[in-house]
């Protein structure tokens, strides 16, 4: 509890704990943002490390002025960490396969895996690419396109294409309306909309397949008492 209670903290008040990091660590900054976005893309397991909310959290720090960070620096060697990381998540989906999803799992729950691999169906190679801007599915889905064996060079394209636009679009949000006033005196509130809006679409796919196999549910006990 004690981790996820941290964890809450540090989401909601990124931007102090971010402080914290290029206080105490300065340039170090670049390689310790570097590894949580590997991380967060990379392992299938590190689907509660920050994304959008670090990124736009870290450029509107840097356009402050007063952190000694540059902007294109962290730009280039995030969207490295990003398209490294997915690459790294396909290379492990090919390599364990379906298997390490369970049903009581905790974190690598067979829902996520359905979930993720009915949005892949659904859009393709969009999916690794659309993927990036929705937490859980970020992390899932080059899995999951490991798994199901999608040719490696038609992921790269996806995986470079979405890990640009991923990084870019959030970074430079941060970077260039974070210093608005009503942004800037609202930050807290700023960052939690933005992990509403990010985790709303994987928290209505999961009740939505809840509801889903409720009814499946409902029919079966229905057919049995016909």
């Amino acid at each position: 509890m004690e981790f996820f209670t941290f964890l809450i903290d540090f989401l909601l008040h990124i931007d102090k704990h971010l402080e914290e990091i290029i206080r105490d660590y300065q340039n170090w900054t670049y390689a310790i943002l570097f590894l949580i976005i590997f991380a967060e893309t990379g392992f299938v397991v590190t689907p509660f490390l920050p994304g959008d909310s670090l990124l736009f959290a870290m450029g509107t720090l840097i356009a402050g002025n007063n952190t000694g960070l540059n902007i294109w620096a962290m730009l280039i060697l995030l969207i490295v960490a990003a398209i490294l990381g997915n690459s790294l998540n396909y290379k492990l989906g090919s390599f364990f396969g379906v298997k390490v999803f369970k049903e009581k799992n905790r974190i690598l729950k067979l829902e996520y895996y359905n979930q993720s691999h009915v949005f892949f169906e659904k859009h393709g190679g969009k999916a690794i690419i659309f993927s990036r801007f929705l937490p859980i599915f970020r992390t899932i889905a080059p899995f999951v396109a490991g798994v199901a064996k999608m040719p490696f060079g038609r992921f790269t394209l996806f995986n470079i294409i979405g890990g640009v636009a991923w990084i870019t679009s959030l970074l430079m949000a941060g970077y260039l309306l974070g210093q608005i006033p009503v942004v800037k005196k609202n930050f807290d509130v700023v960052i939690v909309v933005i992990a509403v809006v990010t985790f709303f679409p994987a928290i209505f796919a999961a009740v939505r397949s809840r509801f889903k196999k409720k009814e499946v549910i409902t029919e079966k006990e229905v057919a049995e008492e016909v």
